[in-house]
């Protein structure tokens, strides 16, 4: 049975991804940045909503009100990464605008990188270290005055339930060089959608978000170090099945 609603789920995926892909590239002939990623928005939330009624993966959110207020209010929020959901679930949840920093190779991907092209985010050529991270932190500058937050994922790639992965500090260094507050959050999307898998599992996926870290006057390897003690201890609450052969190893320290 959860191989067939998992299909049902790929195929609403592929049928719905090829007409949106063409009309985000029409629309981007009109539309502003802004309308431009409420479109995009719209169709993840379809994903998400088929995901819950196919597949039975109801998600639960904590944490809201630590998200800042204001319109033009900055934050980059720094996600925990186990599967696809995160990547279509966070601009369903989020009031703001998202620039996700993706690798640039994404955009050619058919229909759905040609939509990603289209909007106002930062992909980056990661063969260039340097200039890929100059150029984060000039776009970055100009979204976050926007009102628009910077996502990124920290470990860089989906790693798999229960484990951890090296925790890079592109987004800490964004935050000291534009001064906006990191938000980390914990999503144990595994439990049901596991990293490169095709079957999803009903289940329940809690996403914890928390509070804001500032960053002036910091670190970028301190600060990391507090975003990544704060989500593997969060990750461990959330999913503590998945880490029960893990009790013997030493916890993050801030």
């Amino acid at each position: 049975m959860a191989f067939f609603r998992s299909l049902l789920h790929t195929l609403w995926m592929l049928l719905t991804v090829v007409p949106w892909g063409i009309w985000m590239v029409v629309a981007s002939m009109w539309a502003n940045g802004e309308q431009m990623y409420w479109k995009a928005a719209r169709w993840l939330t379809w994903q998400i909503d088929a995901l819950r009624i196919l597949c039975g993966v109801q998600v639960r959110v904590t944490g809201m009100e630590n998200l800042p207020q204001g319109k033009t209010s900055p934050a980059i929020l720094l996600v925990k990464h186990q599967s696809t959901l995160e990547t279509f679930l966070m601009p369903s949840l989020m009031p703001h605008p998202l620039a996700y920093v993706f690798k640039r190779e994404l955009i050619y991907i058919p229909f759905f990188g040609w939509a990603m092209g289209r909007m106002d985010m930062i992909h980056i050529d990661r063969s260039q270290r340097a200039q890929a991270f100059n150029k984060v932190v000039e776009q970055g500058k100009r979204l976050l005055a926007q009102g628009i937050w910077v996502i990124m994922f920290p470990e860089g790639t989906r790693i798999p339930r229960g484990e951890q992965g090296v925790y890079k500090l592109g987004g800490t260094r964004l935050a000291v060089a534009t001064g906006a507050p990191v938000i980390p959050i914990a999503v144990a999307s595994a439990k049901c959608w596991p990293r490169k898998a095709f079957i999803k599992r009903p289940g329940l996926v809690d996403v914890s978000i928390g509070k804001p870290i500032p960053s002036q006057g910091r670190a970028p390897e301190e600060m990391m170090r507090e975003v990544e003690a704060w989500i593997e201890a969060e990750m461990r609450r959330l999913d503590p099945d998945a880490y029960a052969k893990d009790s013997q190893r030493e916890p993050a320290k801030v």
